[in-house]
């Protein structure tokens, strides 16, 4: 997709707080949320961190941004976010009324945003989000990938690890 140089750049920032999370144990997960060409809030994934299934980065901007607007009412917004939203983001986008969503990769295992749900453009609800998929798609995908790759390797590591300790242990009795 050729994005126009507004989204581009928006969607960059957003893809900077992706990169900020695997430092600290999180999913590359980055949003920003944007008015007026000035952005409003910018965070990445906290639910490691905080031990909180809620906080995904959408959740987090959306009531950063709130508690700075003072106003639910997020009108006139854009979310840039580098993931199509899940079923609890997509909904609290609604809830929020942001007017516009633009988001990187596709999620075909829990996006709410055409994969499996499409909560933004579902008429029944009383607020409706304009949606753009697949801005900088293959960006955030490779964010995503490296980062469960390497975890795996890690994971794979630690094992070999465990069980060579476990081996000279029952080798010592």
């Amino acid at each position: 997709m050729q994005p126009d140089s507004t989204d581009s750049l928006f969607m960059e920032l957003a893809l900077q707080q992706a990169r900020l999370a695997p430092s600290v144990g999180e999913v590359p997960i980055g949003a920003v949320l944007v008015s007026d060409n000035r952005v409003i809030a910018a965070a990445h994934n906290y639910r490691e961190i905080s031990q909180d299934p809620t906080a995904h980065a959408e959740i987090i901007i959306i009531r950063k941004a709130a508690e700075q607007l003072k106003t639910w009412r997020l009108t006139n917004t854009t979310l840039y976010v580098t993931l199509e939203p899940c079923p609890m983001c997509a909904g609290a986008i609604v809830q929020a009324r942001i007017a516009r969503l633009v988001f990187g990769a596709w999620d075909p295992k829990a996006g709410a945003c055409g994969s499996i749900l499409d909560i933004p453009s579902e008429r029944r609800f009383n607020h409706r989000v304009q949606v753009t998929g697949g801005l900088y798609e293959e960006e955030s995908r490779a964010l995503l990938q490296e980062f469960f790759r390497t975890k795996r390797e890690t994971l794979s590591e630690e094992r070999k690890l465990s069980k060579s300790v476990s081996a000279r242990r029952s080798d010592s009795f």
